[in-house]
Formats: C-alpha cells, sequence, structure tokens
C-alpha cells in the first residue's frame, strides 16, 4: 500500500510540474448560444517547457467532453471531431486550435452545460485537461417564419426544394435584445445555418421581405437612430450588410421598378462590418429618394 502511495503521489506531482510547464485552456466566444448555432471551441495550449512539443498527428491527441450541468449528465456524442493536423509549439510559444462541435454532440436541448478539452502530449506519455467552460443554450422567441424554394442550378425538370427562414428573438443579456436567423429544411428536422444578425430595439419590428431569387432582406432597428440591413442566401450565407440611419425619413424595404428590393430613406452609413468590404476611396452614399 506504501509503494502505491508513493506511485500515486509521484504521479500527481509529476502532473503538476507538467501543467506548470504547459498549460491548456478552452475558449468559447460567447457565453450563450442558440440551438443549431455555430459553437467554436478554442483550445489554447501554452509551451514553457524549453523544449519543443509535436502535436496533432494522431486522431486523439485532443479530445473534448460535454456534461449537463442539470443531473443529466455526459451529453451523447455524434461523431469524433476531426482534429489531425500537425503541428510544433515551440517553448515560450502559444497555439491555438479551433474545433467546431455543434455536429459531433447532441447539445439541442435549452440549458446550461460544462465543456473540458484535454490535450495529450506523446513524448511526455501525459495528459493535461482543460479546467471546465459553462455556457447556455437557450430558447428564442419566434418573430416570423417563412418556407421558400431554392432555385434550381441548371435544370428545371424537377421540383425546387423546400427550405425555412426564420426569425427569432432572444434576451439573454439584461436590457438587450438579440435577433437571429435561422435556415432549416421545411419540415425543421434539419439545421443549416444559424447565426445572429445583431442587437436590436425594443421597440422595433424587423422589416423582412424575400426577393425573386429567394435570398431574403431584412431591415431593423438596431439603434436610437441606425438600422441595419441584411441580404442572405437560400444556402444562409450572408450577401450584403449595410447600415443605414435616421435622416429626415426612416428607412424601409421598398419594390423597385425593376422588381429589385432596395432601403429607401435615410442615408447609408458605411461601416468596416459591410458586406461586402467598403472601398477606402468609396463616397458617402446619399440617401434615396421616396
Amino acid at each position: 500500500m506504501k509503494t502505491l502511495a508513493c506511485l500515486l503521489v509521484f504521479g500527481l506531482a509529476s502532473l503538476a510540474r507538467l501543467g506548470a510547464q504547459v498549460s491548456v485552456e478552452v475558449v468559447l466566444e460567447q457565453e450563450h448560444f442558440l440551438s443549431g448555432e455555430n459553437l467554436t471551441a478554442a483550445v489554447r495550449i501554452t509551451n514553457r517547457s524549453g523544449q519543443t512539443l509535436h502535436l496533432g498527428d494522431e486522431p486523439d491527441w485532443l479530445t473534448f467532453a460535454l456534461e449537463t450541468r442539470d443531473g443529466m449528465g455526459i451529453v451523447a456524442k455524434n461523431s469524433e471531431p476531426s482534429v489531425l493536423g500537425p503541428f510544433t509549439l515551440e517553448t515560450t510559444k502559444v497555439a491555438t486550435r479551433r474545433v467546431e462541435l455543434v455536429p459531433h454532440f447532441d447539445i439541442t436541448r435549452a440549458g446550461r452545460y460544462s465543456l473540458t478539452a484535454s490535450v495529450r502530449i506523446k513524448e511526455w506519455d501525459q495528459t493535461l485537461t482543460t479546467k471546465p467552460k459553462n455556457f447556455d443554450i437557450i430558447n428564442a422567441a419566434k418573430l416570423w417564419s417563412q418556407d421558400f424554394g431554392v432555385p434550381a442550378q441548371g435544370t428545371t425538370n424537377r421540383a425546387p426544394e423546400v427550405r425555412n427562414y426564420t426569425l427569432e428573438q432572444a434576451n439573454y443579456l439584461r436590457n438587450q435584445l438579440r435577433l437571429y436567423f435561422r435556415l432549416t429544411a421545411a419540415d425543421g428536422a434539419r439545421v443549416i445555418k444559424v447565426f445572429s444578425l445583431g442587437p436590436m430595439v425594443s421597440f422595433g419590428i424587423p422589416d423582412h421581405q424575400i426577393d425573386q431569387a429567394s435570398n431574403l432582406h431584412v431591415l431593423y432597428q438596431n439603434g436610437a437612430h441606425s438600422f441595419s440591413y441584411t441580404v442572405i442566401n437560400p444556402d444562409g450565407e450572408v450577401i450584403t450588410r449595410q447600415t443605414h440611419d435616421y435622416a429626415g425619413t426612416r428607412p424601409k424595404l421598398q419594390l423597385g421598378e425593376n422588381g429589385q428590393l432596395l432601403v429607401v430613406g435615410g442615408v447609408r452609413r458605411r461601416t468596416p462590418d459591410d458586406v461586402p468590404e467598403p472601398g477606402k476611396s468609396e463616397e458617402p452614399v446619399p440617401p434615396k429618394k421616396l
């Protein structure tokens, strides 16, 4: 028994020394996520060992464990995240490996979760585990939902795929509402994209229309005098993002003479978040006449 106890103490002491030489941390971009929203874990590895580490050449060098905080236990894993990709980490350097977790874990149920990551250092036959990182999967209130047909590519002799656009509102920060976009199969069984469009004012009602190419146009108020305008294609990709300010008239969506949806009223203000990114030489855009 004394020998076993000595070995255990020695092993713990060795692990503690290793933890002082190499540290690992798991970081999330936010603390609250909607069901189906991208959840990317960034594993940060800091090397102070005085040696160069060789990582990423085995499928189990980086693993994740996820459990609920409400007594439901370990979260079921659908598949193993792909983490292969050999790299070296020199001493005094920091490396970060980002892994998308949503496709690999069943985290659709609302609640509190705890995530840990483990990094195996093969040269030393040691594994380091991060401190738990807590986050919430939250519900949102549906504001609007509409099925639409996805335009066929290159052929018209088959029925179009039907998908669904949904706008949702979540209030997980005190006094701050956020508007979310959700794209699913028509029956809701397959989630294609979920992401935040940004903060919105509590008294604003989003203006939304689908154009002839099945793109979704969303214009909503995100400040006392500012409005956010976003166009999203049927694959859930943002193809336009603009900011428009109230300037004598309120910005609104309107159908143009050629059948194109436009923002009329107000004045556009260029920002670094614009999509496409504005050119440095571009002049301010004058307001469109109502």
